[in-house]
């Protein structure tokens, strides 16, 4: 169970947080994502991580501005999101999936090849 936390109404250029805390799983066995998904767009990634912790893998719309990280001794996973946009409003929702220990850019961005969903946050960005 994947449960996501922090979004919130920020105003544009603020710093913003999310979590997504998971329970009944090894924690280290699953590479972490995070999706959005705007208004009648469809769900996109923005960034993920292995289990292990390492290589972080970035959307290109939010490279430099947000950064993914996870406490495996927490079951945590973390969004850093500085420098916010208009455009980045939207409902984030934390994604796992049995790590593979690599990346591959269709396959593990692609929200169909992610198996466990959390219940989204939303995060609305005012200008």
């Amino acid at each position: 169970q994947l449960q996501a936390s922090g979004g919130g109404l920020v105003q544009a250029g603020v710093s913003l947080g999310l979590s997504c805390a998971a329970s009944g799983v090894t924690f280290s066995s699953y590479d972490m994502g995070w999706f959005r998904q705007a208004p009648g767009k469809e769900r996109e990634f923005v960034a993920a991580i292995l289990g292990s912790g390492y290589r972080p893998l970035y959307a290109e719309s939010v490279k430099g501005r947000f950064t993914i990280s996870r406490d495996n001794a927490k079951n945590t996973v973390y969004l850093r999101m500085v420098s916010l946009k208009p455009g980045d409003t939207a409902v984030y929702y934390c994604a796992a999936r049995s790590t593979s220990g690599f990346w591959n850019w269709s396959v593990s961005t692609d929200p169909k090849n992610w198996r466990y969903w959390g219940q989204g946050t939303l995060v609305t960005v005012s200008s």
